[in-house]
């Protein structure tokens, strides 16, 4: 009997047209599986066989047949080997079997898991599911205990459009499909959904760079990543052609056709390869039924090249300046890790060879050449680009034999499995050194593809580059031409080179913002020290040593000077060296007090100048000071428990104990104006310091003003 059902794959892809001719590419024969009875198309390779769908006689009491009098699709197995023997074909699973399409089917990498179509409603008679509304889905079943088990439909499955033909790519994370639905381009389109952990997520159309108005589907992603599927929207030979594209930088690529005779005249579609396109299977429609053909390759297809890119040996180094330093007194000297130094700002340096180097950046005290401050440590790691590496000369003369190599091709965790040569004018070679005569002159793109396999994951890599080449047909303009120098390769960043692995181990200027200081470490120690510990007493009474605990290290830091900018530390850095303190260094800290911060900022923004708080020589406050002091009394209120240092300073001109003397006089005076206005003084100290603790070499005026200076100290 007849009862119409719905005829499922064929009639969604398989479209008969034109006819042209053939490459030498691949090799095409018919498969021992085909028959010229039945269908068979879809193959996938499973364990030992092929697994693949037809609509061969399953059973000897019934037939059923859809609308074109052909069976439904079942979802078959075959089991092949090595010497070339085939066993008979039968059903894949009967757990799998229904009454209505079963199949295509693809594999986990492991076989664990099939992901299969049908339709969606298999319960019932043929006639009652034999309806519009009965949809290909795609379903999902593991393999345990010796069955194919727990069958569970994708949750994307519905009664109003189909999808079918699933692919699950070799890594597992994304499950490939084609679908009808009317939101796509065109009349099938191919999706995908992302695996996330324990669920496929929703399905993402592959957009108008794959689909076209056209039907798309079949499609298979080989073990390098790379996308085949079949189309009949693209310019091709006639009917559904087979293409391949591949995702970059989250984008794909657009579709190369495979060439004849893979692709005919005739529906081809339903490709899989093995892992290194060596050889494999693919459904055609050119001999009145649908047939499972198998193909070898005989010289790899090669699909994108990028252009050869040059390894990058030299690099720009620059400081960003935040930090800002005095070059009458200091340098930058960057230090590469392979025995050079540079001094500046922004610097170029050249690497002799990939490998890891330590690069610092610090600031050197000019006269001395001792280390002031370490501004930056990063490693650097520099690497070889992997990819193809051909070698040939710059130009050729017709006729003559050119030598090409892919010798020093890039791939140092892999094994090179292919070497494939395009040359431009419809000659292609394979291995990894070969000679080639061109007929003609002109310029010629040669193009070097390689299969490649990691020694550790077995994953296989596809890659490709291509490089120009001249021929002349006269030796003059040959030898003129390869005169002209090469262009030399241009620095570029350190960091921003692809190439070049960077990690940091200190960046003071990244950190750098307005709530951080400059404290000059005395010593630090991962007990705490007390106050009268011998180790202090050559600190000069001048200096109030301040304990700091850092978390991050554990330790604690003792300080005898905490300033705003990194050059006033440069004074209290050497004297503190001279008296023994040999671990003396400088320190960025950031403040996390709000009060600090506040303070700090009230002194960047107002400045610490004497000249603008002070009548020259005098110790009466101006009316900046008087401002300055305002905002310090309403610092003070907003922060009762707080107690405060003002401590003036001088230059060195004149009498040593008059500059004392005036230093006292002035802090005294702006302490006195803060209790006037209210606050107690047991929360202020007031102290001159006169010339002694300089922030600046007293040589120009310039210097000398920022040793004229007012600094408020927070005292815990």
């Amino acid at each position: 009997m007849k009862i119409k059902l719905f005829s499922g794959i064929i009639a969604l892809f398989l479209i008969n047209s034109l006819a042209e001719g053939q490459t030498e590419t691949y090799s095409v024969s018919l498969s021992r599986l085909s028959s010229d009875k039945y269908d068979e198309f879809s193959p996938v390779y499973y364990k030992n066989g092929l697994v693949f769908c037809s609509n061969r006689k399953q059973s000897l009491f019934s037939d059923y047949f859809t609308p074109d009098n052909k069976r439904p699709f079942s979802i078959n197995y075959v089991e092949t080997s090595a010497s070339g023997s085939w066993s008979k074909p039968k059903v894949f699973s009967k757990n799998l079997n229904s009454k209505f399409n079963d199949g295509p089917a693809s594999f986990s990498r492991n076989g664990d898991t099939v992901y299969f179509s049908r339709n969606i409603r298999t319960t019932g008679s043929v006639r009652e599911n034999s309806n519009p509304r009965n949809k290909l889905g795609i379903f999902s079943a593991v393999f345990e205990d010796g069955k194919w088990i727990k069958i569970r439909d994708l949750r994307f499955n519905n009664e109003y459009y189909n999808i079918t033909t699933p692919c699950i790519s070799p890594d597992g994370q994304r499950l490939f499909f084609a679908s009808d639905n009317p939101a796509g381009y065109g009349g099938t389109d191919i999706y995908y959904c992302q695996w996330k952990g324990d669920y496929w997520d929703e399905p993402v159309n592959l957009g108008p760079d794959i689909n076209t108005i056209g039907n798309e589907g079949f499609p298979f992603v080989s073990r390098g990543g790379g996308l085949f599927f079949s189309s009949d929207g693209y310019p091709g030979l006639g009917g559904k052609d087979i293409f391949y594209t591949r995702q970059k930088d989250g984008k794909w690529m657009p579709p190369i056709r495979l060439d004849e005779p893979i692709n005919s005249q005739y529906d081809d579609f339903g490709f899989i390869a093995d892992s290194v396109m060596s050889e494999g299977y693919f459904s055609s429609k050119r001999n009145n039924s649908v047939d499972i053909y198998h193909y070898k390759t005989n010289i790899h297809q090669i699909f994108y090249c990028d252009k050869q890119r040059y390894n990058h040996r030299c690099f720009k180094f620059t400081d960003a300046g935040n930090i800002q330093i005095d070059e009458r007194y200091v340098q930058l000297v960057w230090s590469f890790g392979d025995g050079e130094k540079a001094r500046g700002q922004n610097v170029e340096h050249c690497y002799k060879k990939p490998g890891k180097y330590v690069v610092r950046l610090d600031v050197l005290d000019k006269n001395t050449g001792k280390l002031f401050f370490a501004k930056s440590v990063f490693d650097i790691e520099i690497k070889d680009i992997e990819q193809p590496v051909i070698n040939m000369s710059k130009s050729a003369m017709i006729k003559e034999q050119v030598v090409f190599d892919g010798l020093q091709s890039m791939f140092p965790e892999s094994d090179i499995l292919n070497y494939t040569w395009d040359f431009g004018d419809g000659n292609r070679f394979e291995g990894e050194a070969v000679k080639h005569a061109f007929q003609q002159k002109g310029d010629y793109e040669i193009r070097l593809g390689l299969i490649v396999r990691n020694r550790k994951t077995g994953d296989i890599q596809e890659a490709c580059v291509s490089k120009q080449l001249r021929v002349f047909d006269n030796n003059l303009q040959k030898a003129e031409f390869d005169k002209i120098p090469e262009k030399p390769v241009p620095s570029v960043d350190i960091f921003s080179y692809d190439h070049a692995f960077t990690q940091t181990i200190l960046n003071e200027e990244e950190g750098y913002n307005q709530d951080v200081v400059f404290h000059v470490e005395a010593l630090t120690s991962k007990i705490r020290l007390n106050p009268d510990n011998k180790i202090f007493d050559n600190i000069p009474k001048k200096y109030s040593v301040r304990e700091i605990f850092l978390p991050s290290e554990r330790t604690y830091s003792y300080i005898i000077s905490e300033e705003l900018d990194l050059m006033a530390t440069r004074p209290a850095l050497d004297e503190i060296s001279g008296l023994g303190y040999n671990n003396a260094r400088i320190r960025t800290f950031k403040l996390v007090d709000p009060a600090a911060k506040e303070l700090n900022n009230l002194k960047k923004v107002f400045g610490v100048s004497a000249d603008s708080f002070f009548r020259r020589n005098e110790a009466v406050l101006s009316s900046e000071g008087t401002q300055i002091l305002d905002l310090i009394l309403g610092f003070l209120t907003k922060y009762p428990n707080l107690r405060l240092e003002i401590a003036c300073h001088s230059d060195n001109s004149g009498n040593v104990s008059s500059s004392q003397l005036m230093t006292q006089k002035r802090a005294e005076a702006m302490t006195n104006y803060l209790i006037l206005n209210g606050i107690s003084p047991l929360r202020l100290t007031a102290a001159g310091y006169g010339g002694t603790r300089p922030v600046a070499p007293n040589i120009t005026e310039a210097d000398r003003k920022k040793n004229r200076r007012i600094d408020f100290i927070i005292i815990k």
